[in-house]
């Protein structure tokens, strides 16, 4: 179609939406490390009428400690995901764990970090 036409692609040119292939935009209900996303079902009422519902993840804002970057780091975390960093030892650990499909922009940006950071760590321990 048409930009002339189709009024939703001439507002698509003027308002980028800033989102990637994964879900995550600016202000997403959306867990950086799991991927975890609102999800669709039925409210049930007493005479078993059915009402369309969302199931909300349970989101908090964490500060996390990365080893690796000697630095603090701010996530929007589900509680699911809190845990999963606690079991595998930090969020270092939990990060070159992790498939990078399932991580936000920013997430996947830490990752990046420290995989370089341990591949220079272990350049240096090796000339050394």
């Amino acid at each position: 179609m048409d930009t002339d036409l189709d009024p939703r692609a001439a507002l698509e040119e003027v308002l980028p939406r800033r989102r990637d292939g994964r879900g995550f935009c600016n202000m997403s209900r959306r867990c950086e490390l799991t991927a975890k996303g609102p999800q669709v079902g039925h409210k049930v009422s007493h005479s078993n009428i059915k009402t369309k519902r969302r199931f909300l993840p349970n989101l908090a804002n964490v500060t996390f400690i990365s080893e690796a970057l000697g630095r603090n780091v701010r996530l929007r975390v589900s509680t699911h995901a809190l845990k999963s960093v606690d079991h595998n030892g930090g969020l270092d650990a939990y990060l070159l764990k992790v498939r990078a499909d399932n991580l936000s922009p920013k997430a996947l940006e830490l990752k990046r970090a420290i995989e370089k950071k341990r591949a220079a760590g272990a350049a240096e321990q090796k000339a050394g």
